[in-house]
């Protein structure tokens, strides 16, 4: 019943974006366990975690062992984030199958996020192509552009800058360009015009839409970007990690919520959204006391749902 040529992709983040934006650190055994459940539920694309050394982000340490379990379930594309080349070598040499590189849409935000300037990035990423085609070639790099619609460092991020560093980054051979909303600074009619704008310039490079629900306008955006043909979008179970601009507020967009505002639609998702929400039970055993967000969940289904 799922999985049967779905018309959109959802790519949960949360055991990368989320986990490395609290400060627990989940054990080896729940990470496994939570994402054997993720799994179950009919996911199509997961982001495992970083490779970033283990002194700056010690819920990353095991990155490997947990990559190279999610590699063997089968019928998914395990991904990793990977900052620079170093990180792109290791993810690579663990097997990984989709590679994602955050570049800031920011002048302000790259400097202070991998102290480099946005120009210095492009050549960062042309340098892990280059890897990877020499290495890997089935191996996809995609680039999700942070700070794509606000910055918290320099406020205002224009169109043009955007779009500039899109054309850079299709030069420079990625496969694909998605936009963060890293700030939750985003509103729906920016979000489409942005990613008009994107696609106007890359085409069929266009990738995800990464929103976050800091102002409660995270499933707008989602739905204001497939209005405007984005199919890809990254979200997470329970909107782990919360959002560290606004005290209280979810970070990123909730799973469940996202995949039952499409099936309601009747935009098929591929996922079993009771074993989604299933999925929360291994996820909080291995952060107890940890918020976590979701509508749906709290609501339970509508009676008489079904999945399209």
């Amino acid at each position: 019943m799922y999985n049967t040529n779905p018309a959109v992709l959802i790519s949960e983040v949360g055991p990368r974006d989320g986990l490395q934006s609290v400060q627990a650190t989940m054990s080896t055994v729940h990470k496994l366990r939570w994402i054997d459940a993720l799994h179950a539920s009919g996911l199509r694309e997961i982001e495992v975690g970083s490779f970033v050394p283990a002194k700056l982000l010690p819920q990353m340490a095991d990155v490997a062992d947990v990559l190279r379990h999610a590699l063997g379930l089968p019928g998914w594309t395990v991904m990793a984030l990977v900052p620079n080349l170093r990180g792109a070598e290791a993810a690579l040499q663990a097997g990984v199958q989709k590679l994602t590189v955050p570049v800031s849409a920011s002048a302000a935000h790259s400097l202070a996020n991998v102290r480099k300037t946005r120009e210095e990035m492009v050549a960062e990423v042309a340098r892990i192509v280059a890897l990877r085609n020499a290495t890997a070639p089935r191996v996809q790099v995609e680039v999700g552009m942070s700070t794509a619609f606000g910055c918290t460092l320099q406020g205002l991020v224009p169109d043009d800058d955007v779009i500039w560093l899109a054309a850079a980054l299709a030069r420079a051979g990625v496969d694909e360009i998605g936009l963060s909303d890293t700030t939750g600074m985003a509103n729906p009619a920016q979000v489409r015009r942005l990613f008009y704008k994107l696609r106007a310039e890359v085409g069929d490079k266009t990738g995800a839409a990464h929103m976050h629900n800091t102002r409660g306008l995270g499933l707008a955006n989602c739905l204001a970007a497939y209005d405007v043909g984005v199919r890809t979008f990254d979200s997470s179970l329970g909107g782990l990690g919360g959002c560290p601009y606004a005290p209280g507020a979810s970070g990123n967009v909730v799973t469940e919520d996202l995949v039952f505002m499409f099936e309601a639609m009747g935009v098929a998702t591929g996922i079993d959204l009771k074993k989604l929400i299933a999925a929360r039970a291994p996820l909080q055993a291995g952060l107890p006391g940890e918020p976590i967000y979701g509508m749906t969940p709290e609501a339970g289904l509508p009676k008489g749902f079904m999945h399209v």
